[in-house]
């Protein structure tokens, strides 16, 4: 097949380029082919150059651009930064703010919605997306790939139109059976949220509501705790209405280690009344890592690396006894909902930590007074 001219037509402007090969998709493979009979088929063409997502490739003759397509704008950003924690480099191959850099700008070559802006720090960016869900796949993507990163909380893009703060509201749909209605209605309105429509199907309830994207953080898991697991949400973004104004969810305090080291069975189980822990006895944890959850609403420091002085053999077998309820393990998405705007998600290939973003307490300290 010759090299072939074709017209790329946007914004009005029509623009030359070469197309050097084109190919149909067959089965899980690609063939050679001179021209796309049918309308809907797929294709791939190699050779065009400074092109859009939208951008119409036409006839040579008779350039005339399809209707560009409309993409959602993003609602949310997260601050990426490189990992810094006491055990950084222990299990990623790419660790460096190059890396993250050259990783990050390379998605947006092909994930639309997202955007990426360089901050003051070298090391750090802010990445603007659809929602939690979308920067999760792009931070799990990344942990497989081998990259080391911590994420800061994430923070709703906000807009002025005409002289007023305004807020993305989505349109959220939770799918559960009939019996949990009421609370996920319970759950969803606390955080200023709208009932728009109800459908019962046999046994399972349709709910839609609108709510503001921020209501939407840290939405996931009380509603599923509430429905034993049962719900399914999804949501898309509606348009910017003014601010709703403070939202007064507030989540408990967190337990913060004191120091570096393993996590020892008996000093965990003696705090058990103090909240609840993200972390396994024989656990590494480092200076700073929130490895629980408060009772109450203050933060305080704790220390689960000191063992039981021994006094004789009959003492030292009795750790074997202590009944530590499981801790609670975050799934990426759960966790980048869950911190503070004081903590980090630490994210590599194989750990998932939250963390205080100072990790002494005398400048977390520090921090508070000023």
């Amino acid at each position: 097949m010759g090299d072939r001219v074709s017209i790329v037509q946007r914004n009005g402007e029509i623009h030359k380029s070469v197309v050097k090969e084109l190919y149909l998709f067959e089965g899980l493979g690609k063939v050679k082919t001179k021209e796309a009979i049918t309308a809907g088929e797929i294709v791939a063409l190699v050779g065009l150059e400074n092109f859009d997502i939208g951008d119409t490739v036409a006839d040579i003759e008779q350039p005339e651009a399809l209707t560009a397509i409309d993409i959602d704008e993003p609602t949310m950003s997260m601050l990426f930064t490189i990992n810094n924690s006491p055990f950084f480099g222990k299990d990623g191959k790419f660790v460096t703010s190059n890396h993250l850099r050259e990783r990050l700008y390379k998605e947006i070559e092909k994930n639309l919605a997202l955007r990426v802006e360089d901050t003051n720090a070298a090391d750090s960016f802010l990445v603007y997306g659809r929602g939690i869900l979308h920067l999760s796949i792009l931070v799990e993507t990344m942990r497989r790939e081998g990259y080391e990163l911590q994420l800061g909380q994430p923070k709703v893009v906000v807009k002025e139109i005409d002289g007023f703060k305004h807020e993305p509201v989505e349109l959220l749909f939770i799918n559960v059976a009939e019996e949990f209605s009421g609370k996920v209605i319970e759950i969803v309105t606390k955080r200023k949220g709208d009932i728009i429509n109800i459908e019962k199907r046999d046994d399972r309830v349709n709910l839609e509501f609108k709510i503001t994207a921020r209501g939407l953080i840290g939405l996931t898991n009380p509603i599923l705790t509430a429905t034993e697991g049962e719900a399914v949400l999804s949501h898309r973004f509606k348009d910017y209405e003014p601010w709703k104004g403070e939202l007064m969810e507030k989540r408990n305090g967190a337990l913060i280690a004191m120091e570096t080291g393993t996590a020892i069975a008996y000093s965990i189980d003696k705090l058990q009344d103090r909240g609840k822990f993200f972390i396994d006895p024989n656990e590494n944890i480092y200076e700073g890592q929130v490895i629980g959850e408060n009772s109450r609403q203050d933060d305080i420091v704790v220390n689960v690396i000191k063992t039981k002085k021994l006094t004789n053999m009959r003492a030292s077998g009795s750790d074997d006894k202590t009944a530590i309820a499981p801790a609670i393990k975050f799934s990426l998405e759960e966790a980048m909902e869950y911190i503070g705007e004081d903590e980090y998600v630490e994210v590599t290939p194989k750990h998932i930590r939250l963390r205080k973003i100072k990790l002494k307490e005398h400048e977390r300290k520090r921090q508070k007074i000023n």
